[in-house]
């Protein structure tokens, strides 16, 4: 018996974490995405533009450089949106995102007065955006600043630019991280080093950042234009590849990742079935064939 609603509750997992459009809020938690969604469209200003190239990455701009790109609820919600387009973006391999001028997504903190449903609206938000099947980086240009720190740990990874700082602020303005940033930031550094940046509210500049494991590379150059370039050129070295193969790869890490070890299994043998045989293992095939003649 109890093995059975073990296997029934590792299927629930299973299909929560396979399944598109899926929240992992609901009524029955208190949660309203409805009306949090009318809330917050009386915070207009700003823009959630994206740009999905040819070559599978996608480049998602926060762009609100009048308020120092402090996120609004439009842009929240426009952010829903855009996540919810990128899980049926079949050609997607990669995902850069970046802010103009800033990545600071701090003030409407100050305005919402439900705090925890904006806490779930978020969390339900960013958790759909870290299961995609892109491989994302966050790429800090200028400061990342409370919400904005906590977005750059729903990317697989962080590149910084010299002079570019994260810092979550959230003890100063006497509240804690409640987008998943702080569970998803034991992750990225472990519990020690998380606990030393979020009671410290420590400004992780982009040394610092890269020796605690936040940052993954510092890329050379300040200039706008051309770090987006750098971004995209080393994000090429991991989705250099048919899409199907590389949105698999990033399936299987968020199964091992996110289920219990008897779902992640499962789950790489429901993968290999989406690719086994197909065209990209054939060629391989083919070119493993003439190479050993």
């Amino acid at each position: 018996m109890a093995k059975s609603l073990l296997s029934s509750s590792l299927s629930t997992r299973t299909k929560l974490l396979q399944q598109t459009g899926v929240s992992i809020y609901s009524t029955s938690n208190g949660f309203n995405e409805e009306e949090v969604k009318k809330v917050l469209q009386q915070f207009p200003g700003g823009s959630v533009d994206l740009q999905k190239k040819y070559n599978g990455i996608g480049i998602l701009t926060l762009n609100n450089p009048n308020k120092m790109n402090a996120f609004s609820g439009a842009m929240m919600l426009q952010l829903l949106e855009r996540v919810i387009e990128l899980e049926n973006w079949t050609e997607g391999k990669g995902l850069i995102v970046h802010g103009l001028k800033f990545f600071n997504t701090f003030c409407l903190f100050l305005f919402f007065e439900d705090g925890m449903a904006l806490s779930m609206f978020m969390q339900n938000t960013l958790t759909k955006f870290m299961r995609l099947p892109l491989i994302s980086v966050a790429l800090v240009q200028g400061r990342a600043l409370g919400g904005g720190a906590e977005f750059t740990t729903a990317c697989d990874f962080r590149l910084m630019t010299p002079e570019s700082e994260i810092r979550f602020v959230h003890k100063e303005m006497g509240i804690v991280p409640s987008w998943g940033g702080a569970s998803r930031l034991v992750e990225i550094i472990g519990s020690r080093q998380a606990l030393k940046v979020l009671s410290g509210a420590l400004k992780l500049d982009s040394k610092k950042a890269l020796n605690i494991g936040m940052a993954d590379e510092v890329l050379q150059s300040s200039d706008a234009t051309k770090t987006l370039d750098e971004a995209q050129e080393w994000l090429m070295q991991f989705v250099n590849g048919p899409p199907e193969v590389i949105r698999a790869v990033k399936k299987s890490v968020c199964s091992g990742k996110e289920l219990y070890l008897e779902e992640a299994l499962q789950n790489e043998r429901d993968l290999i079935g989406t690719v086994w045989g197909g065209p990209a293992n054939l060629e391989a095939i083919a070119r493993r064939g003439k190479f050993n003649k």
